[in-house]
C-alpha cells in the first residue's frame, strides 16, 4: 500500500450508502491497521513521515517537525565554507534554508504566493494628470490636474496572486508543432520549461535575497559556488526521505505483516 493513498484516512467522509458489499477478507486493512502502519513508519523514517503529512497539509504540527528534522541535518552537513562565511548568523541562516527548502519541495502546479509588485492588491498606486474640467470651447481650455490613481497590476493580472503553474497548464506535456504536422496527427512533447513537472521551480533568487539580509557580504558568485548547492541539497534530502518512508510503508502494510499490525491494533485496543 502506498503512502499516499493511506493519507485519505485523515480526512474520513461521511456514510456512502450503495449495493456493493465491503471487502471482508481476513487480509483487509483496518482504519487502525493503517494508523499502526503509520507509527511503525515514523519510528524508521520520522523525516520522511512528517514530510509527506506536512506536504497533504494533515497539521501544522507536522510541518514544524518536518522543519525541525531537515535542521538537525543540515548542522550535521553544512560545509565549512559555510560555516566560515555566515558566522554568528549560523543558525538563523540554517533555520531561513531549511523553511525555505521545505516550501520548495511542496511546491506544485496548485502552489500561489503573493504578487511582489502589488503586495496582493492586485493594483499599483500611480501619478497622472487627471482632467477636472472638460473646458468649454475655445474660451476655457480643459483643466487637468495630478492625482493619484490605481492602475491593474501588469504581473499578476489584476490577481493578486502569481500561480506556480507552467504553459503547459500542470501536465507536463505540450504539443510537438513539427512532428503533429508531419504525421497529420496530434503528438506531445515533455515541457521543455518545466522538464515535464508541470509547475515552474525556484531558481534560489528569494533564498538568496533573504540570506543576503542576514550576511550582507554575501557575494552572488559565493552563493552560487557554495550556498546554492546546499540548499538544493536540502531539497533532495526531503525528497530521498519521502521515497523512503514510502517504501517502508509498502513492506510494513505488505501480506507478511499483516497479522503484525492487527496484533499491534488489538494491543492498543486493549489499553
Amino acid at each position: 500500500m502506498k503512502i499516499e493513498s493511506a493519507l485519505k484516512h485523515f480526512s474520513p467522509k461521511s456514510m456512502n450508502i450503495s449495493d456493493t458489499s465491503r471487502a471482508t477478507a481476513s487480509d483487509a486493512l483496518t482504519g487502525t491497521d493503517v494508523m499502526g502502519a503509520f507509527g511503525m513508519c515514523q519510528s524508521k523514517s520520522p523525516l520522511g513521515v512528517a514530510a509527506v503529512l506536512a506536504k497533504a497539509g494533515v497539521s501544522e504540527e507536522d510541518k514544524g517537525r518536518a522543519v525541525e528534522f531537515l535542521m538537525a541535518h543540515a548542522k550535521n552537513t553544512v560545509p565549512r565554507l559555510i560555516v566560515k562565511g555566515a558566522g554568528k548568523q549560523l543558525l538563523p541562516c540554517l533555520m531561513m534554508l531549511c523553511q525555505l527548502a521545505f516550501e520548495e519541495y511542496t511546491r506544485s502546479a496548485a502552489t500561489e504566493h503573493c504578487c511582489p509588485d502589488c503586495d496582493g492588491r492586485g493594483v499599483i498606486n500611480g501619478l497622472a494628470n487627471v482632467m477636472v474640467h472638460p473646458g468649454c470651447g475655445e474660451k476655457t481650455a480643459a483643466r487637468y490636474r495630478l492625482e493619484t490613481t490605481e492602475v491593474k497590476c501588469v504581473t499578476c493580472h489584476g490577481k493578486g496572486v502569481i500561480s506556480a503553474r507552467c504553459r503547459c497548464n500542470g501536465t507536463g506535456r505540450v504539443r510537438d508543432i513539427e512532428k503533429s504536422k508531419l504525421l497529420g496527427t496530434i503528438v506531445e512533447k515533455e515541457c521543455e520549461r518545466c522538464s515535464g513537472a508541470g509547475f515552474r521551480r525556484s531558481t534560489g533568487t528569494r533564498a538568496y535575497k533573504v540570506i543576503s539580509q542576514k550576511v550582507p557580504d554575501l557575494h552572488v558568485r559565493t552563493w552560487t559556488r557554495n550556498w546554492k548547492p546546499f540548499f538544493e541539497s536540502l531539497v533532495a534530502k526531503l525528497e530521498a526521505e519521502e521515497n523512503h518512508a514510502d517504501s517502508v510503508f509498502k513492506i510494513v502494510t505488505g501480506n507478511a505483516s499483516l497479522y503484525a499490525i492487527s496484533e499491534l491494533s488489538q494491543h492498543v485496543k486493549n489499553k
